[in-house]
């Protein structure tokens, strides 16, 4: 996080109106990079000074500690679990979906160290779902949480994961395919913008790259660009997202090597016919949220 940005936003809007600070390890949004453990800390003493509270969302919290103990000053003799844990020493807060580093194929949590907070917390999921012991989560799936946790911070297991993205992010790059250097923990982004820099942003070059390979061969990305994140006024005008990408996210303990070699040939493929690839236009959308939801109809 920019701390001289921060600061300016918490100088302008005033501490009053922040609830709170979320942080994400690692960032998602922006090709999967890792939070400094320096960052984190500043991130904190700034929120301090301020009364506002700092909350994770952690989702990938091992990958983060993975990268930190790789290249942080400091950090080569630690453990994950030690980085882990110093990384969630400066929070008052954290969500996570434990379908990333839990782990497990379903289920997530919120949690926090003020009991103020959690009673309020309760108190809300009995509106919305029901008292915390009727149900929510079977107890294998708890304990497989439990356990992914855990396993999740193995060093071995992380070195491998890694490894199976930079085997993909090498050879893409080898072929002047353009993606997000250096790669993240848990995925390959696709740079759509430089892919396909004959489709204007408001055409929606992401969306024409993840139809291209589901078409091609099967291949399921996901658009993190002007579709996800452009920004659409009351009286309808749009302006194009600062990065058009799609994610090519690896599940944990899926694919294979003869997996990867697959994807490599289909996004070459598609690399090689992106000239044809059309743009695309939002049919029906919902107001919020509408990247999961909208539908899309070619453009020349």
């Amino acid at each position: 996080m920019d701390l001289h940005k921060l600061e300016a936003c918490i100088k302008e809007h005033g501490s009053s109106k922040i609830p709170f600070c979320m942080i994400t390890v690692t960032n998602n949004t922006g090709g999967g990079q890792p939070v400094s453990m320096a960052n984190i800390r500043g991130v904190k003493q700034i929120l301090e000074k301020h009364g506002i509270p700092l909350v994770i969302d952690c989702c990938r919290f091992a990958e983060n500690a993975y990268f930190v103990r790789e290249r942080e000053t400091g950090y080569a003799d630690k453990s994950l679990l030690e980085v882990a844990r110093e990384m969630f020493s400066y929070a008052d807060g954290a969500t996570m979906s434990c379908k990333k580093d839990g782990l497990a194929n379903i289920g997530g949590f919120l949690i926090c160290n003020d009991d103020q907070w959690a009673e309020q917390f309760k108190n809300l999921l009995i509106m919305r779902e029901g008292f915390p012991t009727y149900g929510g989560l079977a107890g294998r799936d708890l304990e497989a949480i439990s356990v992914g946790l855990m396993e999740a911070l193995d060093y071995d297991y992380q070195v491998y994961r890694h490894a199976t993205i930079e085997y993909l992010a090498s050879r893409l790059i080898k072929r002047g395919i353009p993606i997000v250097q250096p790669s993240g923990g848990h995925a390959v982004f696709l740079d759509a913008a430089k892919f396909l820099p004959h489709i204007d942003s408001l055409k929606y070059p992401g969306i024409g790259i993840v139809n291209a390979l589901y078409l091609e061969g099967g291949v399921r990305g996901v658009e993190l660009g002007s579709v996800m994140f452009g920004k659409v006024d009351d009286n309808g005008n749009e302006a194009p997202s600062p990065l058009e990408l799609v994610r090519l996210a690896f599940p944990r303990r899926v694919y294979t090597q003869s997996h990867v070699d697959y994807l490599i040939e289909v996004i070459d493929k598609v690399w090689n016919e992106r000239k044809q690839i059309p743009g695309y236009r939002i049919i029906q959308q919902q107001k919020y949220l509408r990247h999961f939801t909208c539908h899309f109809e070619r453009v020349s």
